[in-house]
């Protein structure tokens, strides 16, 4: 059975182009920067969001119309693999990405979950034989259940410790089988809601060791894929242990870690914390922590997670500036963590959806290239900090000065001289490069 009967394949047709089912600046043979698009963005599908959302939220039902959705149990998991494939053809991505628990439903015990896993990941091995699409990452769901309601690896239950090692231990596997070039800990309920019951030098500690077997385990079976942190500052704990990516870096710090792990930087976790996008994945790139991505947005009037899909082209262009001059994201990729609105609830509006961020993320790899080519921001930069490229300043940098000389370099300043920032004409030659490629030029 075939679920998207009314689409053919996505294919490109140019900026000119008035075809709601057509990309209109991904084109996945075109080359920047050496490499073809396909290859510098390494798109990927996000299972969740795309074949388990039922677009309910706090206040309201769930809207989405899905045509699988009228079987049930493992029939329904069995028919989400199906649609999956399909919508992987359509748009010719190379990745996707998924929970345990979106793949298969949880059984009466771990045992039983185990089994509805490994019957549905047999059936996309076999759909993998014959399609382009492979596994960028896969993950556990150790959050929503409500045994993980304190927790999972930082939880003060041992029993729930045990099992969410022994959900990662199956997960570990499963990323095996599959051939995952990744995989990520997102930690939904490691956190507390308040210090006033909470250890949280415990919680750490356990945390730590829970992370170390995770390692152990992988090299113990030969699987050898990138881990990924995935932050995030709060929801739905108060305070979640992996806030930003500083935080997560100093952790695993602390922890003996930072050799195992990068970060699976997501757009709207970063500005949860208070950041910009960018801004996490420059902390990522100069610190060589950079792994992939879930490319999403936030919505500035709207102080939660919104998950939605990325569609502003000055975010998308600052994203692929760091990721293009981090030489790229290695085994990572950009992952659709995102949803369509509740009112986008057709199987149409996905693809829609899917085709708006590609589109994006073309436009914003191009605009950045250009940039970088053209060595715009380098240029302002070199010229903002040569002072450091000579005499006293070279000095510190060479770690040739001390309090001493640059006392003496003080003493004999009369008139301090500082330039402009020049950011208002910064943002306004970005945005005549971005608007040269609305243009085609």
């Amino acid at each position: 059975m075939t679920y998207f009967n009314n689409i053919s394949n996505i294919n490109y047709e140019g900026s000119n182009s008035t075809n709601p089912y057509a990309f209109k600046f991904y084109n996945p043979e075109e080359k920047v920067g050496g490499k073809t698009m396909e290859e510098q963005l390494k798109f990927s599908v996000a299972y969740w969001h795309t074949f388990t959302e039922d677009l309910s939220d706090p206040f309201g039902a769930g809207t989405a119309l899905r045509p699988w959705d009228k079987y049930d149990g493992m029939d329904r998991a069995k028919a989400r693999v199906d649609a999956a494939f399909e919508l992987f053809e359509k748009l010719n991505v190379p990745y996707f990405a998924f929970h345990d628990v979106d793949i298969a439903p949880e059984g009466s015990n771990l045992r039983e979950s185990n089994q509805n896993i490994d019957t549905i990941v047999a059936m996309i091995k076999d759909y993998m034989k014959d399609s382009k699409t492979k596994l960028l990452w896969n993950t556990v769901n150790n959050f929503t259940h409500p045994r993980f309601v304190h927790g999972a690896g930082s939880s003060n239950n041992a029993d729930v410790f045990a099992y969410a090692a022994a959900k990662v231990k199956k997960g570990l596997e499963v990323g095996k089988e599959l051939g995952a070039e990744n995989y990520v800990f997102w930690g939904g309920r490691e956190g507390y809601e308040t210090l006033l019951n909470t250890d949280m030098k415990r919680e750490l500690d356990h945390l730590g060791r829970f992370f170390h077997m995770a390692v152990d385990y992988a090299r113990e079976i030969g699987f050898d894929a990138q881990f990924l942190i995935e932050p995030k500052p709060k929801e739905p704990t108060t305070h979640q242990y992996d806030f930003d990516v500083a935080s997560g870096y100093a952790f695993l710090q602390r922890y003996g870690l930072q050799d195992d792990f990068k970060f699976n930087i997501e757009a709207n976790h970063a500005t949860l914390a208070g950041h910009t996008f960018e801004h996490e994945l420059r902390y990522a790139r100069v610190n060589n922590i950079l792994g992939s991505v879930d490319a999403n947005q936030g919505h500035p009037l709207l102080g939660w997670d919104t998950d939605e899909f990325p569609t502003d082209l000055y975010g998308t262009t600052l994203a692929m500036y760091e990721i293009l001059k981090n030489g790229g994201l290695g085994s990572g990729g950009l992952n659709f963590d995102a949803k369509v609105r509740r009112g986008s609830f057709t199987p149409e509006d996905l693809v829609h959806a899917h085709i708006a961020g590609m589109d994006s993320f073309a436009v914003g790899l191009k605009v950045a290239q250009r940039l970088i080519d053209d060595k715009v921001l380098d240029r302002f930069i070199e010229e903002r900090y040569s002072s450091f490229d000579t005499g006293i300043g070279k000095a510190v940098e060479d770690g040739t000065a001390d309090f001493h000389k640059l006392e003496e370099h003080a003493l004999g300043l009369e008139n301090i001289q500082n330039q402009s920032g020049r950011l208002e004409q910064i943002k306004a030659t970005i945005n005549q490069y971005l608007l040269k490629e609305y243009a085609g030029a």
